[in-house]
């Protein structure tokens, strides 16, 4: 069980903080490394030891990062506590920057969405109309009409990438969460501040800017199963919309890989514009189609049919030469 846990940190560390977090890499070798750590990994449930949950749970519960043997401090004398938010916390990382990746597919479908998010957190990838973008100088001013300063959300597009020139026409939206997160409650706010990566400090301007769209333009979020109660959500959107469903890093905390296909299949047979950004080990007969697997990123399909690879933070797109 331990072995188990000590190669997830380990592959954390070389895959997805490596080139991304030096602190985060760093502290995720010291997990694997320590037999502290991993026997109080192990005492907790599978789907609760992830390095981002542990993380972000360490530096609430001790207002810092602990690295070093102060990490093995905190667990000894502050193991409860941590235990406590690893239980009643969930890794929503509510990264509005993957809009960036998302709006070359939104903006190409024509007429009014019926926009839906499965596993929304805040709701905040839920206003990619009101935000800004920067594909490397190709630029879409945010929306004006809220009276905030929306974010800019910039991001490394490779060429052959369908840039939009306006924002998708959205007039309805809705979101799905098994622990709908506020913006108006600050341990909320707080935990997703606490979920963005330390040396991350654009990540996390653009979060507290887009918070702040949110406060004035409120998705609507209803607590719910993907699995379940996603068909009653499709059936409320508008007959006049076009309605697309999509989710980014949600369906792989979905465990049980026939569950994640039993999804796959509803989607695909639901009616709707499904938009998919997932690790490759989520969807693997999608993920076969798009080449050699790019374990650093993930990839970006539309209603099974992979497009593009993604940057994990919106920080990059790179679309399939087969999609020009």
């Amino acid at each position: 069980m331990t072995s188990e846990i000590a190669a997830r940190y380990t592959r954390f560390a070389q895959v997805e903080a490596a080139g991304q977090s030096l602190i985060y890499e760093r502290l995720a070798l010291q997990v694997a490394r320590s037999p502290r750590c991993l026997a109080f990994l192990s005492a907790l449930p599978a789907d609760r030891q992830q390095p981002n949950l542990l993380f972000a749970a360490l530096r609430s519960v001790t207002g810092d990062i602990p690295c070093d043997d102060r990490l093995d401090r905190a667990i000894h004398e502050q193991g409860d506590d941590i235990a406590a938010v690893m239980l009643c916390r969930t890794t929503q990382t509510n990264e509005p920057g993957r809009c960036a990746v998302l709006l070359p597919v939104l903006a190409q479908i024509t007429g009014p969405i019926a926009l839906i998010e499965v596993g929304a957190s805040a709701g905040l990838c839920l206003l990619p109309d009101y935000y800004g973008y920067d594909w490397e100088g190709y630029q879409l001013p945010p929306s004006q009409q809220i009276g905030v300063r929306a974010p800019v959300m910039i991001c490394n597009a490779s060429p052959g990438t369908p840039l939009p020139r306006a924002h998708p026409e959205i007039i309805w939206r809705a979101g799905l969460d098994l622990n709908p997160l506020d913006v108006n409650c600050e341990a909320d706010v707080r935990w997703l501040e606490h979920l963005i990566w330390p040396e991350h400090q654009s990540r996390l301007d653009r979060l507290r800017a887009a918070i702040a769209v949110a406060r004035k333009a409120p998705p609507s979020i209803v607590a719910g199963d993907l699995t379940q109660d996603l068909p009653a959500l499709i059936a409320k959107a508008p007959s006049e919309a076009t309605v697309v469903v999509f989710h980014t890093a949600v369906v792989t905390y979905v465990a049980d890989q026939g569950q994640r296909d039993a999804f796959a299949e509803m989607m695909l047979n639901s009616g709707a514009i499904w938009i998919s950004n997932e690790g490759t080990r989520v969807f693997p007969q999608f993920a076969d189609r798009a080449g050699p697997v790019r374990d650093n990123m993930f990839l970006l399909t539309q209603n099974g049919h992979p497009l593009a690879w993604t940057g994990p933070h919106g920080q990059a797109i790179e679309w399939l030469p087969e999609n020009r």
